[in-house]
């Protein structure tokens, strides 16, 4: 690996009466010279600027067109008109092993102008050359035995493995920190690892709490059908979606249970069930994160990457005997690097136009079209709400029929006095298959939108009494019951001070409820409750266990179950209308069955 550290700098001083030698001309040339090839390196890095495009003239020949490099350590090299070579006449042919060889091109300095050299001692050359030419040379080198540059990419990208085996690799990539209500990729990558003719078929489901996709959801299908690589070959897929949540939000992108399966040359291979990556969510613009990741980059790790004093022109594969070659094909896509250009910035924004619909073009030259950041949600302030619940039961009797009224005792909701807000719903036990035995729900609302399993038809009312601390729920039956007693679950919520209980008013045709109300999981495991959201914008949320040692739920909603079987309760409400919440459940047992 090269140094391409040309610090310190160092100029010469002049002074009145100091002698000159040849020393102090070749510090003065060096000066200027590392100067501007650091600043070649730093600005512009290594690549191609304009042409050198490579085109195979027959079987035995080829030709490079006239054009300009940077090199790693920041030399210029121009070719000035096209080169045509026999290419068993270019350097390192007679060395080659294989029949993929890199064509390559290297700054090289020549000295000419022969002229005479008036102080020359005796014994030693009359003649020097006045002259370096700043040139260039062709060489080939086996593909295989050139190495990748080194990128530094510092902590900007998190990468996570989706499937690994001894044939192929599969990995997630996207940003480690990406922009609230931008546009962010969640890149697929299959790389072969071995040389076996197999191929790869994967399905897998990808919660994303903290993304969005285009339909609203919070999932992306990965879907691998079926692709047969070479070894070292990549196959990639990208999905686009918005960053919602909140700002300094910490989310996490996992493998949704039981949904991963994979094949590997028609048999069926062990996939990871565990997979989870963590993103934070930040209100920097993705232009803001580039540059800042960017940027951070020490001028050691700069020195040590990119610092290649060659440039990759193009791949050729060739047939060869042990008699003669033919040049089978010249591959330039994936090889040549070419550099951003600033005066290239005009032609560039032309052609792009004909790419991005609706976009800013100068907004996306050098880089990637940004979204519009979604609209801001409006939120009533960030005052903590206090909150209460327990089990209720109103007594029958045995003579209630369609139409009668019942009432519960008074009950004591412990938040004090003051304006407090108290919802009920019917809580009761019914056989659930998933679980394979009985399970707990609770009905808030309308209990006529659900019918049959034991629930009966009734409408409830609240009344509580602000100066008491206390509520009486009442009961009307819709319909004749069975029941001699009805079990209730009540929510209590205090509102803070100077908050108006007729903002109820506001929110009672709101709703939420859980896309995956009941969830089926093995012990540990990890499942994503997100939620719909019926008459109401997107919102903030908050996610909470109703009971100690059942897991353990992040800000964005990821569940992961505790070691133990059993169901298990998760509130979710709108954090800034705590008033509009639902529950979801997790039935974690062994899905081998055994205990």
């Amino acid at each position: 690996m090269n140094n391409n550290q040309f610090l310190p700098f160092e100029r010469n001083r002049y002074y009145a009466g100091k002698m000159l030698t040849s020393a102090d001309f070749i510090a003065e040339q060096k000066y200027f010279l590392e100067k501007q090839r650091f600043l070649n390196n730093m600005m512009y890095g290594s690549g191609i600027v304009c042409g050198l495009g490579v085109v195979s003239l027959d079987d035995l020949s080829i030709l490079v067109e006239s054009g300009v490099a940077i090199d790693g350590l920041g030399r210029e090299i121009v070719v000035e008109s096209s080169v045509v070579k026999k290419l068993s006449t270019v350097e390192g042919f007679d060395t080659l092993e294989s029949d993929r060889a890199t064509l390559c091109l290297r700054y090289d300095e020549q000295e000419g102008h022969s002229v005479y050299s008036v102080g020359h001692f005796e014994g030693e050359n009359h003649y020097e050359n006045n002259r370096i030419t700043e040139g260039f040379r062709l060489y080939l080198a086996d593909s295989d035995s050139l190495e990748e540059g080194f990128v530094d990419e510092g902590e900007f990208l998190a990468r996570e493995s989706l499937f690994a085996d001894l044939n192929y690799e599969v990995e997630i990539e996207l940003p480690g920190t990406v922009s609230l209500g931008k546009s962010a990729c969640i890149l697929v990558r299959a790389r072969k690892v071995s040389s076996s003719p197999v191929s790869l078929t994967y399905q897998g489901s990808l919660q994303t709490p903290g993304f969005e996709n285009a339909a609203g959801g919070h999932t992306v299908d990965v879907n691998i059908d079926g692709i047969s690589l070479e070894m070292g070959e990549t196959w990639e897929k990208r999905y686009w979606f918005t960053c919602v949540g909140g700002e300094g939000m910490e989310t996490s992108i996992i493998l949704e249970s039981g949904s991963a399966k994979a094949t590997v040359g028609g048999v069926d291979a062990a996939v990871n069930e565990n997979f989870s990556i963590k993103i934070l969510i930040e209100k920097e613009p993705p232009r803001t994160l580039v540059n800042r990741a960017v940027g951070q980059t020490s001028l050691e790790m700069r020195a040590i990457g990119d610092s290649d004093d060659f440039i990759r022109l193009a791949e050729l594969k060739l047939v060869r005997t042990d008699t003669a070659y033919v040049i089978e094909e010249v591959q330039e896509k994936q090889v040549k690097k070419y550099l951003n250009i600033p005066s290239q910035d005009e032609l560039r924004s032309k052609y792009l136009g004909y790419f991005i619909k609706n976009a800013d073009i100068r907004q996306v030259v050098g880089g990637s079209p940004m979204m519009q950041q979604a609209r801001p949600m409006e939120h009533g302030g960030n005052e903590i709400m206090e909150r209460a619940s327990g089990v209720l039961e109103i007594p029958l009797g045995t003579d209630a029929r369609e139409g009668d009224i019942c009432y519960s005792g008074e009950i004591i909701h412990g938040l004090g006095v003051g304006n407090v807000y108290v919802d009920v719903g019917y809580e009761f036990v019914s056989d659930d298959p998933d679980l394979n035995r009985s399970g707990r729900s609770t009905v808030y609302g309308n209990s006529q939108l659900f019918t049959g399993g034991g629930i009966p038809e009734a409408e409830t009312a609240v009344k509580v009494f602000n100066d008491k601390g206390s509520f009486v729920v009442a009961v009307r039956l819709l319909r004749n019951v069975d029941f001699l007693t009805l079990t209730y679950r009540w929510v209590a919520t205090r509102f803070p001070s100077g908050m108006d209980i007729r903002k109820i008013e506001n929110i009672k045709d709101k709703s939420i409820s859980a896309e995956t109300p009941t969830f089926v999981m093995g012990p540990k495991e990890s499942h994503y409750f997100g939620v719909r959201y019926h008459n109401m914008e997107p919102a903030s949320l908050t996610y909470e266990l109703t009971e100690a040692a059942s897991g353990e739920i992040t800000s964005d909603g990821v569940y992961t179950a505790p070691s133990k079987e059993g169901v298990y309760e998760i509130k979710i409400y709108c954090t800034d209308s705590m008033l509009i919440s639902t529950y979801a459940y997790a039935i974690v047992k062994n899905k081998d069955g055994d205990a």
